[in-house]
């Protein structure tokens, strides 16, 4: 396991990944594969091709694209394929559930058939504990059944099962992480915590879903990125492993913090109305992930802090994407006319 194909590379996840992966293993390449949509941007990956130029390679594809999957594991000599290719945004799945379909299903059977007819060592899959659905009381566990209730929590669903079924059927060697929220560098600025820095370090309103009652488990991506690596190194094959940092913290109170940690007001708060099917609490049991050796670096707090704390030293990478047509004119559809009096 040395030459890594990370699908979605360019995105938020699969750029911290890459980035970690080229650091602490020195032996290792990466061939980053990735579509480019709205929310891959080249810009995540600017210091890891100054960097690591020698280790470290970019191909422009889509996982629903067969031939081009095939045509760069062979050309880089992949053995191991990171799946982080996901349209991933609740919001937008619910605006055009299409894409999701297309590509965090389809493409991940794409990918699983690569696997399988080039014979490659792995395919790790990277899911979500959004598949275990609303979780009204105690934590999810990875035998838990899924019971996912958005268009996005169906479609990576429906991948997990397809990755579970190709290693029953076929003996594919396959693992899934399932992570909770991640925060961290690099988030596309729709995303809720960078949404809310970013919009107050403007004085503007950080519109809050509902009461704000739902309760997440904010994670740091590092953390996240060293749990997939264990996995891949010291992981059971064909086995489920969720991480997270098992606390929980509810919405209205990581707004109340990244506004302290601003020091801005907490009458910048504007209440909107709920997303349809908002799952109002989701909660991870992360013993099996503990009795590999992994612990989560950063509570959840302290991950809400230093990711302020980057958004705020890094304005060069946000502020052209929230200032383009294609950001503002996503946020006129989402918010306007939302508002809750």
């Amino acid at each position: 396991m040395r030459n890594l194909m990370v699908t979605g590379g360019a995105g938020f996840i699969g750029s911290n990944f890459t980035r970690y992966m080229l650091e602490k293993y020195p032996d290792y390449t990466v061939l980053v594969y990735d579509k480019l949509t709205y929310a891959g941007n080249l810009d995540n990956l600017k210091d890891v091709a100054a960097r690591f130029g020698d280790r470290y390679a970019f191909v422009q594809g889509d996982i629903c694209d067969a031939a081009t999957v095939r045509e760069a594991i062979r050309a880089y000599d992949v053995d191991t394929i990171v799946n982080f290719a996901a349209e991933s945004h609740v919001d937008r799945s619910i605006m055009n559930p299409d894409a999701f379909i297309k590509t965090d299903v389809y493409g991940t059977y794409v990918l699983l058939e690569a696997t399988r007819e080039l014979g490659l060592e792995r395919m790790h899959q990277v899911s979500t504990d959004e598949v275990y659905g609303h979780v009204p009381e105690g934590a999810s566990k990875e035998t838990d059944p899924v019971a996912p209730r958005s268009p996005y929590a169906a479609s990576k669903a429906s991948a997990d099962l397809m990755v579970n079924a190709y290693h029953i059927t076929y003996g594919l060697p396959v693992t899934i992480t399932r992570g909770a929220n991640n925060i961290g560098p690099y988030q596309y600025p729709e995303k809720v915590v960078p949404l809310f820095v970013t919009n107050a370090l403007d004085d503007q309103p950080l519109p809050l879903y509902g009461d704000g009652e739902q309760v997440r488990d904010y994670q740091y991506v590092l953390d996240h990125c060293e749990a997939i690596d264990l996995v891949l190194h010291k992981g059971e094959i064909g086995e489920i492993y969720n991480v997270g940092t098992g606390t929980e913290m509810r919405n209205i109170d990581m707004t109340r913090l990244v506004l302290k940690l601003l020091g801005k007001p907490e009458s910048l708060i504007q209440p909107v109305r709920d997303r349809p099917g908002h799952d109002r609490r989701y909660a991870l049991d992360v013993t099996k992930i503990r009795a590999l050796g992994w612990e989560p670096g950063h509570t959840c707090e302290e991950a809400i802090e230093k990711t302020v704390r980057w958004y705020v030293e890094n304005e060069w990478w946000w502020r052209p994407i929230k200032s383009g047509e294609r950001y503002r004119e996503y946020y006129r559809r989402q918010y306007a006319g939302r508002e809750i009096t």
